[in-house]
């Protein structure tokens, strides 16, 4: 009975609630973790049945531990022997009609447990003398655990519009533990799903953060698209759905191809980033489709609509615009880039300028075209990996001999204009090119010598002199 209980933390609790004549129990994820055999986390949600403030008080002078008190939610939390331990009195709520915050009054353990989202998150474990270690489910969590199921201790439709964000968990939930949805609240999210409007894009994009960190994220995005969830709070992915024919001529569906390819990078990696781009690398295809009498469907320039769209749908989404935006947008803009280098002969040239444009993103870029290849034809699929393998080849070929990637010009713009007696402008920015432009072509090495005798001839050329000679022994580094 005990084994649940096994931090010491617990049998402190214990103590302290027989003392103080208290009810108190570990419920949610801790007791849902623990049952499933999942990896320990390292937070844990005390229930009180009185004031969870007063007691962590105590507790916490009980073992000399810092208590934060946070009145507002009238929780209380402190760490003890590397565990977050976080308090609340058992409560009843009640909600209006244009808010998800509750009006809350106190209550019993019962009450406490019908107000959770889900049958799996309302189990707890007796913290108290005379039941310790008990496992209270009301709602058979533990049978919903063993048939995979994600239901809600109440009425679906009324738990839902009280907390529209319960929406977006209970599709958060089934896709991180790979469980079904119960079809009654399948169908109460599709009746309510108009109130998530009233929910903040910052607590949305968490929760679709979190599927997409998911081992299969594609679980989740089914679940938003078929509530309608998806249409209300990303229509640009939304838009990717459907298939146009004419003339017998159709196209693949945009948006089942986009989770096929973010399934594929979750195979390959865990980056929340990349796995961002696998979502958006085909997100300007609905704006860029035509139909040709000769060619059928086409998307031409997808890649470069696509690119300026993600700083616009980073800003909605309410995802960060730095850095991170910046990746997305790269991998999106080149994303075509590896797939025309495999179908057709990979010269020097088309490599060095993908290397030199991709950076220290290539590796991220060519696992998302990797991914990307969902045809079904298996001869096709076999012709196209093969082919980015001769690709990656030729990429760590063309790196090792040239060093493209993190290029730094041989000559800088202030070389230059020590060289000619210039000023910053736009002759400057032009010879910069010049040599930029020979080196990606193959036409000269990487090199600070090479560099600087092209230079001379083509500034000569262009009626510029010598005015004083610069240093030749400095590395490229």
């Amino acid at each position: 009975m005990y084994d649940n209980l096994q931090h010491p933390i617990f049998s402190i609790i214990k103590e302290l609630a027989e003392q103080t004549n208290t009810e108190c129990y570990v419920i949610g994820g801790y007791v849902r973790d623990y049952i499933m055999r999942r990896p320990f986390k390292n937070d844990v949600d005390i229930v009180v049945v009185g004031s969870g403030i007063e007691f962590a008080t105590l507790l916490g002078e009980k073992i000399h531990t810092k208590v934060s008190v946070y009145k507002n939610f009238g929780t209380a939390m402190l760490v003890f022997e590397g565990l977050n331990v976080e308090f609340v009195g058992a409560r009843r709520e009640s909600y209006r009609a244009d808010s998800r915050k509750p009006i809350v009054e106190d209550g019993t353990l019962g009450d406490d447990q019908n107000r959770r989202d889900f049958t799996i998150n309302a189990m707890a474990f007796s913290l108290n003398k005379a039941d310790y270690g008990t496992l209270v489910d009301p709602f058979e969590g533990v049978k919903d655990l063993e048939q995979r199921i994600i239901r809600t201790p109440l009425d679906p439709i009324e738990t839902f519009s009280d907390d529209p964000l319960r929406m977006m968990r209970a599709i958060r939930f089934a896709t991180q533990l790979n469980f079904k949805i119960d079809i009654e609240a399948i169908k109460a999210i599709t009746d309510t799903k108009e109130r998530i409007k009233i929910i903040s894009k910052e607590r949305i994009i968490d929760e679709i953060n979190k599927i997409i960190l998911s081992p299969k994220p594609s679980v989740g995005f089914k679940y938003l698209f078929d509530t309608g969830l998806l249409e209300l709070i990303f229509p640009a992915m939304y838009n990717l759905h459907g298939v146009d024919i004419i003339d017998g001529k159709g196209h693949k569906d945009n948006f089942y191809h986009t989770l096929e390819v973010l399934d594929n990078v979750c195979e390959l990696s865990e980056d929340l980033w990349l796995r961002w781009a696998a979502i958006m690398h085909d997100i300007a295809k609905p704006a860029t489709k035509r139909f040709d009498k000769k060619l059928g469907w086409t998307f031409h320039g997808h890649e470069d609509r696509g690119a300026r769209m993600v700083p616009k749908l980073f800003a909605e989404l309410k995802l960060p615009l730095n850095e991170k935006m910046k990746f997305v947008q790269k991998l999106v803009q080149l994303h075509l880039r590896p797939i025309v280098l495999a179908q057709d002969m990979v010269t020097d040239s088309a490599v060095r300028r993908l290397l030199f444009e991709a950076d220290d993103d290539i590796d991220a870029l060519m696992m998302l075209c990797h991914a990307d290849v969902t045809t079904k034809n298996e001869f096709k699929k076999k012709k196209y990996r093969q082919n980015f393998e001769l690709v990656k080849q030729k990429l760590k070929d063309v790196e090792e001999r040239d060093k493209i990637r993190n290029w730094q010009p041989p000559i800088s713009g202030e070389d230059i204009m020590t060289l000619f007696g210039l000023t910053p402008g736009r002759v400057v920015g032009q010879l910069k090119n010049l040599i930029r432009e020979a080196i990606l072509e193959g036409d000269i090495p990487n090199s600070r010598v090479e560099a600087y005798q092209y230079l001379v001839r083509k500034a000569g050329d262009m009626g510029l002199e010598v005015k004083q000679e610069i240093p030749l022994e400095i590395s490229n580094s």
